[in-house]
């Protein structure tokens, strides 16, 4: 059963409600199941696509399930970003250009968590409970903490292109990075802007109505070009610039190894590495290492979204389940977990610190090496001059 959108979406004012779209809202009889949408008032249905008032209500267990899944996400992201955040923001040798990136990411993943509160009431309550303005809220917050963590893993990416590939440029200053970030967020903005006003595209709920997204259903040229021109400035822009730079770090740890192993052959000996050069082998194979981790969480975090919004606005919906449509909402949520692990708590100068501020962790991190220290100390002079 097919039921029409809304035929004009040139401004805000124009999702009308479709008479047809309070559907399934009650159960006449013991045989019949109730779809998605039953429970929403009639004045909130302008703000759901049709699409998903087609579907049967899920097994109260999925959502239940789903709502456990959530405050698991919340613990360990909250927790692990939080500390994050509290360790670079009160250490003194942490407090250097390159971990200002690190610590925006930190609050993105931060803020993508503390709105999950929201969907866990929604799916222990079966259904958009919390109503629009949560939902608007739950979105917004969204949009701000992802788009914002995918265009700060490409500055990053930038950043560590610049240290290891080019040491010898332009060095990166507190001033420098704060610019970076100033236009960073300027960049975001809009895209959040645009669909939360509904001057373009809009905010609406998804899948079991328990999350909210922007739309990327409605069957309109205005969401249409609005979805693919979000898809290449917030997904393609981002990810070919993390591609480019970490392919650009992996190659160059590569050609650094040969040219070290062709001299070494030209001088008849077995390594032109020093006992005290073994560390930065190591470090070297370790940045390669990272450099794929982190193009790959990248990949993970934002790939099925952008992949479900091209179906829905350019595609077959049918292929659009509301289940479907909680994977990358899923993926999202768990690279949040992970990033403050990638990212920081691999970092040795970190761990020291978290051992300093938080013994009762018991972490044994070995006090820096001598090359790691004087390391340090170039590193925070660096971030002085601005």
């Amino acid at each position: 059963m097919e039921y029409p959108e809304s035929a004009d979406c040139s401004n805000g004012t124009a999702w009308l409600p479709v008479a047809e779209a309070r559907i399934g809202s009650g159960v006449s009889g013991p045989s019949e199941q109730r779809l998605l949408g039953w429970n929403v008032p009639p004045d909130e249905l302008p703000h759901i696509p049709t699409h998903w008032l087609v579907y049967p209500e899920p097994d109260p267990l999925i959502n239940y399930g789903l709502g456990v899944l959530y405050c698991f996400f919340f613990f360990f992201a909250v927790m692990g970003n939080g500390i994050v955040i509290y360790i670079f923001l009160t250490s003194k040798n942490l407090k250097t250009p390159s971990n200002i990136f690190v610590v925006n990411l930190a609050i993105c993943d931060f803020v993508m968590m503390a709105k999950t509160p929201i969907f866990i009431y929604n799916s222990f309550n079966l259904g958009p409970a919390s109503g629009p303005t949560a939902c608007l809220v739950f979105a917004t917050m969204g949009s701000f903490s992802g788009i914002g963590a995918g265009a700060t893993n490409a500055v990053i990416a930038y950043d560590r292109y610049m240290t290891i590939a080019k040491p010898f440029g332009s060095k990166m200053t507190r001033g420098k990075a704060i610019m970076i970030i100033f236009f960073l967020w300027m960049w975001v903005t809009p895209w959040v802007v645009f669909p939360a006003t509904e001057i373009w595209g809009r905010f609406v709920p998804e899948g079991f109505l328990t999350s909210c997204t922007f739309d990327y259903m409605s069957d309109t040229d205005h969401i249409r070009v609005f979805v693919g021109v979000m898809f290449f400035v917030c997904y393609c822009i981002p990810m070919t610039m993390i591609i480019y730079f970490y392919s650009q770090i992996v190659s160059h740890v590569v050609a650094h190894e040969k040219a070290l192993k062709a001299q070494a052959k030209k001088m008849n000996v077995e390594s032109l590495r020093s006992n005290v050069d073994k560390n930065q082998d190591s470090t070297e194979i370790r940045i390669a290492k990272m450099a794929i981790s982190l193009s790959f969480l990248f990949v993970l975090s934002w790939t099925p979204y952008a992949t479900v919004a091209l179906i829905g606005a350019f595609g077959n919906k049918a292929l659009l389940t509301p289940g479907v449509t909680m994977i990358p909402a899923c993926c999202c949520k768990l690279v949040a977990c992970f990033d403050p692990y990638v990212f920081a708590l691999s970092h040795p100068r970190f761990r020291l610190e978290l051992q300093k501020k938080m013994p009762f962790l018991d972490i044994k991190e070995d006090k820096p090496t001598a090359s790691e220290t004087a390391s340090t100390t170039t590193e925070a002079t660096s971030a002085n001059p601005d």
